[in-house]
């Protein structure tokens, strides 16, 4: 089971992926970054730029799934709003590539990366660097989508050994 997984988490400001090589039992750092909107620019423009730099990203490193860590509810509607549809996008430019698109929540992420669903930021990025040595994520939003897509190889391989009746331990 050799397979490329992208992690997003989502953003309007910024938008983190991360990619990794999964064979089943190693993972495998291959890319990552962010891609930053313009604050000045309107929403719809700022959503555009978004989709076009996933749809690019998708070309040309060709996973074969993605995960999108689900997001943190703000309390402020308008910040929620906006949210909400960069995270339609961030759901959207992987579904129209014809991947299959799960969804984790950050303590899922967290407790397969860090090991405890309350970890810290610091955490993450201290474990997403040593699980995969040769990352070396630029922004906290890069080393996140890493953790997803970490999060999603786990969930997929457990999927798997289910599928093919095997055990989990």
């Amino acid at each position: 089971m050799n397979m490329r997984l992208i992690g997003l988490d989502p953003g309007l400001r910024k938008t983190g992926w991360g990619i990794v090589d999964f064979d089943g039992s190693r993972l495998g750092y291959v890319a990552c970054g962010a891609i930053s909107t313009p604050i000045s620019m309107a929403i719809a423009g700022r959503l555009a730029i978004l989709y076009g730099g996933l749809a690019e990203i998708i070309e040309i490193w060709k996973p074969n799934s993605a995960a999108v860590e689900e997001t943190f509810v703000n309390k402020n509607a308008s910040s929620a709003l906006k949210l909400g549809q960069a995270r339609g996008v961030v759901l959207l430019a992987p579904a129209l590539a014809g991947l299959d698109v799960a969804e984790y929540h950050n303590r899922a992420v967290k407790l397969a990366v860090v090991g405890t669903g309350r970890a810290a930021k610091q955490q993450i990025s201290m474990m997403v660097r040593h699980l995969l040595p040769t990352a070396d994520p630029q922004s906290a939003d890069a080393a996140d989508a890493l953790a997803v897509a970490i999060c999603h190889a786990h969930h997929t391989c457990d999927r798997e050994r289910r599928a093919l009746g095997g055990s989990l331990i």
